[in-house]
């Protein structure tokens, strides 16, 4: 009878472990306390918010239920007996207020120096009837808590476990710049990106691809009306595409910023009317639904006279200073008020000059308005952020610097992609330091925002992860932001297929394959058939992932639009190189195809041409060995 007990007991305790695992959440939040209790969704729940919660987080929140097979009702106070979804500001005695004040929930998160600091919690009423409060600092905090939410009825249905989650940011802005040299995103996938922003809690995206000519070389002129099919080929944009573009952004909360790039204009002193036509621009972008914009002068050469330095900062702190007095006045209505400028200067990495002229360039900002943002890769173009080359930099500036980070861009690597976990992509980029990591606490910086691979589809992975990051540097798990990267870009039905594929679709394909390939040509007796079972699993899953050519999902059809040249040719190469292991009879070597190409843009200013490349997946082990198994092949005949 004790023996039945005891087994009794710790099965019950099992079953508790269970009952309180925590929710498996991106970004992982900051505090996660399961509670005890089961709560029970009904198929209708209401939503209760206070008057700080502005339309687009209401929105949001009924897109969460609904796309869980839940209709939403909206009132003005709960309803016994229902399940409720109370979304409310702290401190305004809203009705989530005041329900957060009667469940005694701690509210300490609200005073950590971070940013987007909210409370999550999931309770029951008497009858086991879920309650779910969100309360944030702003609407924005509660927006980002509808992300968490979201992935719990991802991965609980209507039966919810009991817990509260005390959430916040580390850093203020966590998102994406265009800013790579090539085609730029179409509309589609730029789209698509503010959506997987939105769940994964990142909130700007600066615009400033440097092949849009209306960014650059036509900066002062306004966006055109109609463009033609080999325009919109090279990501021209008219203003109607623009109109969409913003709104989608407003209805994710990214901030979408437009950049302008003046180059040498800004600093010329000759150039008298420069501000005067950037604002008619910025006029012009603000009546397409812009509400933040970014300057560009880099790449045109670091100034060295102080009176261009000053002219510069002068300009700067002028142009933010006509922003405000055009639309941000106290009677400006919300929706048409514009945030801080974004900028990016001419010394962005200062390793390039002297520590005597990086501190005298970087001084020169020491009196423009605190809220602009001013933007550094590092000590190097490359650089991973890191909190020394920040306190440099600060330690000039006498302000904190925003940091642009070139990954996982691939302008200087076209034909290769970074698909992997991050330090492996860290590996694989040549211009990365092979073993930087990121820091636990990275100190010194508002700001994080990645320009990624021609390939905005693939560069969710990375993505991910970096969202990870940048909402929670101390939890991030390199191992563990992947493995959860896969399902969140890919689907859960083709995640598998894409991790086992993944390693090969990189240029540098030694972890998967070096010994196995290397044993085989020594004749080990077990490695070719290991090898051969390898190479069967890769085609198969190459196979599979062609699926998403056709799938429902628009996310599905972008990211195979992405990989599609890597993937086929993976797959070709995989099915020559069984075909020759297994003694088959020689096949057509995969050579240089059209299945394999991608387009580039090659040439500068209005010389800009759409041309294409060859994708090279696979190409340090598996072509090497491939070019071996047929000189083999060839041997025997």
């Amino acid at each position: 009878m004790k023996k039945i007990c005891s087994l009794l007991f710790i099965y019950a305790l099992a079953m508790c472990a269970v009952a309180q695992k925590n929710y498996t959440i991106f970004p992982v939040p900051q505090k996660q306390f399961v509670q005890k209790g089961q709560a029970t969704l009904q198929s209708c729940v209401n939503i209760v918010a206070g008057s700080g919660i502005d339309q687009t987080t209401l929105n949001r929140a009924r897109q969460v239920l609904t796309d869980h097979g839940i209709y939403a009702a909206f009132s003005e106070k709960e309803v016994s007996g229902q399940a409720n979804l109370l979304l409310g500001i702290n401190g305004t005695k809203d009705v989530a207020d005041k329900a957060c004040e009667k469940q005694k929930i701690c509210r300490d998160v609200f005073q950590e120096p971070k940013f987007d600091r909210h409370i999550l919690s999931i309770s029951t009423d008497k009858q086991g009837t879920a309650q779910i409060l969100i309360l944030g600092e702003h609407t924005d905090a509660v927006f980002c808590g509808l992300a968490s939410l979201e992935q719990i009825l991802d991965q609980s249905g209507k039966k919810l476990s009991c817990v509260e989650i005390f959430d916040y940011a580390d850093l203020k802005d966590r998102g994406i710049i265009e800013g790579y040299y090539g085609v730029p995103y179409s509309a589609e996938v730029t789209k698509d990106l503010f959506r997987f922003m939105a769940r994964y809690k990142m909130n700007c995206y600066m615009y400033g691809a440097k092949s849009d000519p209306y960014h650059s070389q036509k900066w002062s002129e306004p966006y055109p009306e109609t463009i033609t099919k080999e325009q919109k080929e090279i990501g021209y944009l008219t203003q109607d595409m623009l109109r969409d573009i913003t709104s989608v952004a407003h209805e994710n909360k990214v901030n979408f910023i437009w950049a302008i790039h003046p180059g040498q204009a800004f600093t010329n002193a000759e150039n008298t009317t420069v501000l005067d036509d950037i604002m008619k621009k910025f006029e012009s972008m603000h009546n397409l639904g812009v509400r933040q914009f970014g300057v560009f002068v880099d790449d045109v050469g670091v100034p060295d006279e102080d009176a261009e330095l000053k002219l510069g900062a002068d300009r700067l702190t002028e142009l933010q200073g006509r922003i405000d007095r055009k639309w941000n006045v106290a009677s400006a209505l919300a929706a048409d008020t514009v945030k801080p400028l974004h900028y990016v200067p001419q010394l962005y990495a200062f390793s390039w000059v002297s520590p005597e002229k990086g501190k005298r360039f970087f001084k020169s900002f020491n009196n423009v308005p605190s809220k602009v943002n001013i933007y550094i890769t590092g000590r190097n173009v490359w650089s991973v952020p890191n909190s020394e080359d920040l306190r440099i930099v600060e330690g000039w500036m006498g302000r904190k610097a925003s940091w642009w980070w070139n990954y996982p861009c691939n302008d200087n690597d076209v034909t290769k992609l970074f698909p992997m976990d991050t330090y492996s992509n860290f590996r694989d980029e040549k211009h990365i330091a092979d073993m930087a990591r990121l820091e636990p606490a990275l100190e010194g910086t508002p700001t994080l925002i990645l320009n990624p691979m021609q390939q905005g589809e693939v560069s969710k992975i990375a993505l991910f992860s970096a969202a990870d990051y940048a909402w929670n540097h101390a939890a991030f798990n390199n191992e563990l932001s992947w493995q959860a990267a896969l399902p969140a870009v890919v689907g859960k039905k083709y995640a598998d297929a894409f991790k086992v594929v993944a390693p090969l679709l990189r240029y540098y394909d030694e972890d998967a394959l070096l010994y196995l390939t290397e044993d085989s040509k020594r004749e080990h007796p077990d490695f070719p058939g290991i090898l051969l079972k390898e190479l069967r699993k890769v085609n198969v899953a190459c196979k599979l992932l062609k699926g998403m050519e056709h799938s429902s999902c628009e996310s599905q059809r972008l990211f195979y639009n992405d990989m599609r040249p890597w993937l086929l040719k993976l797959e070709d190469m995989t099915s020559e190189a069984i075909i020759l292991m297994e003694g088959g009879a020689a096949v057509e070597a995969v050579a240089d195809s059209a299945r394999y190409e991608f387009p580039i843009l090659t040439g500068l200013g209005n010389e800009i041409k759409l041309s294409v490349k060859q994708a090279e997946p696979a190409e340090r082990v598996l072509k090497p060995f491939l070019e071996y198994l047929r000189q083999k092949a060839a041997a025997k005949e």
